[in-house]
């Protein structure tokens, strides 16, 4: 076991345990499929029922005839304090907890029971090995965001060692930042790139003005991963053509793992071994292939927190083709960050705002949605739902996280409001650029 197992083992997630579960499930043929989703749903649902007092309280009086009829969990339903939301004998302690993005506007905490946390990096590290890519071993050149406090910056840069990586923060993405990022690439012998889409994007941008092929740069880079938002087939065909190697698109969420991953022959295939994801109609009813329709998704592993016919608030289609054991993403709509532009002409991605906005997510779940909008060069606007007015105090402590995240001078102003305006699909944009 090399040194990323090993930690993961340490901290109590049995990953060679869920490494052999995953090869047992893989080896499962086409034609068992289907009993076998079928079986893991129903085991997944009997067990919340049983011993997850919130999840019974919310599936109510009705009785499992079938699948059509369990109810859909929306984020929404998730705002409560995690302690209520745990199953018997769980607790945060011995679970792996998170807080969840906020990308759509509706943060939460959340938990996975050790085992389910270690089958997703069991299932990332299978997709990585299409590409011959090691999360023990290959170097990765990361586009990310990491936390400005002491604590948290030194944890991360830790993780980073540990799991060989070398992180861009991407608060910063001046032509000067890039023209450093660009000579940490001359320097070093990364395999791959991974992070956020828009961030990698402009880099791509600028080598492209600068007529700079980044194979020729770092010879080493046999791939790029991207995720987190969106990537458009325009920027896509940017990306392949700058870089000069393969371009991954990496779809998954915090409280769920790995989603969707693309193959060697550029299909998207979605995670059939550790979830179930469903297309729905606005009926909750099941769309057919082909269809648009809302992405709910149900963990069929995590015993610590219900995650059962969870619409994560993505739209998307299954490919025609699609069948239970290799289910195909024939498109992914939604996930887009706008770009903010600050006073000083500093550039930043919109998932920034994560970073900024975590300082308003209380387990309290007092702030139900949020979106922040930009008016002017100086000038945001946070625009929130909550059952109590954030206090001055809060305000400020929003504030400093904005200085301390992009730049000083800034103007923040807050406004409350009853319902948040949503996009023609249903979704909310956590940041919306207004100039």
């Amino acid at each position: 076991m090399n040194l990323f197992e090993l930690t993961l083992r340490l901290n109590g997630f049995p990953i060679s345990e869920a490494k052999e579960q995953l090869l047992q499930i893989q080896a499962i043929s086409e034609p068992d499929y289907p009993a076998y989703i079928a079986e893991k749903r129903a085991e997944i649902l009997r067990f919340h029922l049983t011993h997850n007092s919130f999840y019974k309280e919310f599936f109510g009086n009705r009785d499992f005839l079938d699948w059509k009829g369990v109810p859909v969990m929306t984020k929404t339903d998730l705002q409560r304090p995690l302690q209520e939301r745990l199953s018997f004998g769980y607790t945060a302690k011995k679970s792996y907890v998170n807080k969840t993005s906020g990308s759509s506007g509706h943060p939460f905490i959340f938990a996975k029971d050790k085992f389910s946390h270690a089958l997703s990096w069991a299932e990332f590290m299978d997709r990585y090995s299409w590409f011959g890519l090691d999360l023990n071993h290959s170097f990765q050149a990361r586009f990310y965001g990491i936390p400005l406090d002491a604590i948290g910056y030194q944890k991360e840069r830790l993780k980073d060692r540990l799991s060989n990586r070398y992180r861009f923060p991407i608060f910063d993405l001046s032509e000067k930042k890039l023209e450093s990022i660009l000579a940490a690439f001359r320097k070093k012998k990364f395999n791959y790139i991974s992070g956020y889409t828009s961030s990698i994007v402009l880099f791509a941008k600028y080598l492209k003005e600068k007529n700079i092929h980044l194979i020729d740069e770092c010879p080493s880079l046999s791939s790029c991963l991207v995720t987190s938002e969106m990537l458009f087939e325009s920027d896509k065909r940017l990306l392949e053509t700058t870089f000069g190697i393969p371009i991954i698109n990496e779809y998954g969420a915090s409280e769920l793992g790995l989603i969707g991953f693309t193959n060697t022959q550029d299909e998207f295939v979605v995670n059939s071994e550790g979830l179930f994801v469903e297309i729905l109609d606005d009926n909750d009813q099941v769309v057919p292939h082909g269809t648009a329709g809302r992405i709910v998704i149900t963990s069929l592993y995590n015993k610590a927190h219900p995650m059962i016919r969870y619409d994560i608030g993505d739209t998307g289609i299954l490919a025609p083709e699609s069948t239970d054991k290799k289910p195909l993403l024939q498109k992914l709509i939604g996930r887009t960050n706008d770009v903010a532009i600050l006073p000083s002409g500093k550039t930043v991605p919109g998932l920034t705002f994560y970073y900024v906005t975590k300082s308003v997510i209380e387990d309290d779940g007092n702030v139900k949605e949020f979106v922040i909008e930009q008016w002017a060069l100086h000038h945001f606007k946070i625009i929130y739902t909550s059952e109590n007015p954030l206090s001055p105090t809060q305000e400020k402590t929003i504030e400093q996280a904005l200085y301390t995240y992009l730049e000083n001078d800034l103007k923040l102003s807050f406004e409350r409001v009853t319902l948040l305006d949503r996009s023609n699909r249903g979704k909310l944009k956590q940041f919306i650029s207004k100039l």
